[in-house]
């Protein structure tokens, strides 16, 4: 399987580019056409319900008057304590959602240098988007009602086991992406599903997905089998599958009895293959070691109901996916239901999903290729102020630099800090460590692959337990944990090295200002030509465009 067709014409293929690329936005506007049609009905049921309580209101008070007519200086007031939904608190439109976007688009940007911090601690350097944040709080007063959708899990169709499940997790009303995957997954249609980071999708996947397989069961349709699972989810990181792992389990725990494993690189082979010998309904893997274990004939699929790949356009970088996919369509029932799950959608990404599967629906969040509202975005220019010095020893010093005042200036409890190497991970670490060398006020915690999996494992897992209000916990890492993990209540994300790809970016930064209501900082250094490529990606995120054409740091370097 080839993601581009070799055979046509450049000119052809660019066109066929910018075709597909023009389909992704009108899905992604579709879906917000959908979701404000929905907003838009439920106003005016309130509106309706509100002019009711008003005359009814004015009736009582034209009743009292003149039952009190009689005594003088009588003094109505009247007040207004059920009207309407003040403008700010309904959900803009596109066109307003636009309108932000564009306002929002001039970036400011803090300069750092290895001799002059000049700018970076100054007032206008801490207020930052203060006027563009100033906006973002009045269109964004009712953030969670923005992040959640109308519907209940009630209405969705869940059943009441389902619905108490959930309680138990604390999930009380589904997200926006979470209620329109529900109905083509549990009706076993084959979906793209895309929003952005933190927008619930593994639980959009999971949820339906686990009902269908219960009612089957209490049905008499399936069950459970050794070596067959029932459903398959591929994830590009052996954390991730952990992660997945976890909530399966929990939603197990809680009142949705099936069973799940994970088979990764990161855990006893042999421990895994017994496993596969008991009943199984969900297999959570990675494809290298899902390709060895359909090789050697431990997994048989004729019991597959759902394939799901989670992270898609990150396992299309690994090297064992396409074939591995390729194997699992050619040994898998026809009927097989596939969910392809992301939250960026390159291009060439979505022409290969729909050309392999021309029936696949495209279920698009309102977050799609977009960055969470509340996250504030700091571009900070470590150039340098002499051009003749700069090398990348002067900028990873003018970084440091950087990265030492803002620990100063504002300090958090929780940051990630991204590297593009893992060289780069470690001189980051030990500048760190020499802030505070016995580790009692700040623990730096290292996340890449030349650790084994059991110490990045408990790395992040310390990480996301951090609670001391008088300690810094720092995560050092690379890409490996902006894939689909899902880290709580971070402060900070620092982009130490401009991203490779583009689409990275909103990967990175997705890290934190998670969820409904979620707030957070990304600090984003950036060198030379960078900065335009990071005011012009910042822009596009916000407009909602897709980034296919925007070009990577490696193009602006040569």
């Amino acid at each position: 399987m080839r993601l581009c067709n070799s055979t046509c014409s450049g000119g052809l293929a660019r066109s066929f580019g910018r075709l597909k690329a023009q389909r992704v936005k009108a899905l992604v506007r579709r879906s917000h056409r959908k979701i404000q049609e929905t907003n838009d009905l439920d106003h005016l049921e309130q509106n309706a319900h509100n002019t009711r309580l008003q005359l009814a209101e004015s009736k009582d008070i034209l009743q009292n008057i003149l039952t009190n007519d009689h005594k003088e200086h009588h003094e109505i007031s009247f007040r207004r304590e059920t009207g309407q939904l003040p403008k700010d608190q309904c959900t803009p439109t596109e066109d307003q959602l636009s309108d932000f976007s564009s306002a929002e688009s001039d970036v400011s940007v803090s300069r750092a240098s290895s001799t002059t911090l000049r700018g970076w601690g100054s007032r206008e350097s801490r207020d930052i988007y203060r006027q563009a944040n100033n906006s973002a709080k009045r269109r964004n007063m009712n953030d969670k009602h923005n992040f959640f959708s109308k519907k209940s899990f009630k209405d969705l169709g869940c059943r009441d086991y389902v619905i108490e499940c959930l309680r138990g997790l604390h999930f009380l009303q589904p997200s926006h992406i979470q209620a329109m995957a529900f109905e083509p997954v549990i009706g076993g249609k084959s979906c793209i599903i895309a929003d952005q980071s933190g927008s619930g999708k593994t639980l959009a996947y999971l949820l339906p997905i686990v009902q269908r397989l219960r009612e089957e069961e209490l049905q008499g349709i399936s069950k459970s089998m050794s070596n067959s699972p029932r459903v398959v989810v591929l994830v590009p990181t052996a954390e991730l599958a952990s992660q997945v792992l976890s909530i399966s389990r929990s939603l197990s725990k809680l009142g949705i009895p099936f069973r799940s494993m994970v088979t990764t690189g990161g855990f006893r082979q042999k421990t895994q293959l017994e496993n596969l010998k008991q009943e199984l309904d969900v297999l959570i893997a990675t494809p290298g070691r899902f390709m060895f274990l359909m090789k050697e004939g431990f997994l048989q699929f004729k019991n597959l109901k759902c394939a799901v790949l989670d992270e898609v356009d990150i396992l299309f970088n690994d090297e064992d996916f396409e074939l591995a996919l390729q194997c699992l369509m050619n040994t898998s029932p026809i009927t097989t239901q596939y969910l392809f799950v992301t939250a960026t959608l390159p291009v060439e990404i979505y022409n290969h999903l729909v050309e392999a599967f021309p029936d696949c629906d495209a279920i698009m969040g309102p977050g799609m290729h977009r960055t969470s509202r509340g996250l504030e975005e700091i571009l900070v220019d470590c150039s340098g102020e002499d051009p003749a010095e700069k090398s990348p020893e002067t900028a990873f010093l003018n970084k440091k630099n950087a990265l030492l005042h803002l620990l100063e200036e504002n300090p958090v409890n929780k940051t990630i800090i991204f590297c593009n190497k893992i060289e780069t991970c470690r001189k980051v670490e030990n500048v760190l460590k020499r802030i505070d060398r016995k580790g009692s006020m700040i623990r730096v915690l290292p996340f890449h692959a030349a650790l084994d999996h059991e110490t990045r494992l408990a790395n992040m897992e310390e990480f996301r337990g951090s609670q001391m209000k008088d300690s810094a916990s720092f995560l050092v890492c690379t890409d490996r944990a902006s894939r689909g993990i899902d880290f709580a209540g971070v402060d900070h994300v620092v982009l130490f090295d401009f991203p490779r790809d583009p689409s990275e970016y909103v990967r990175r930064v997705g890290r934190t200002a998670r969820g409904a209501g979620g707030k957070g900082k990304a600090f984003i250094f950036v060198v030379g030509k960078q900065v335009s490529l990071a005011r012009r990606i910042i822009e596009r995120n916000r407009k909602g465009h897709p980034l296919h054409d925007v070009p990577s740091a490696y193009e602006l370097m040569t």
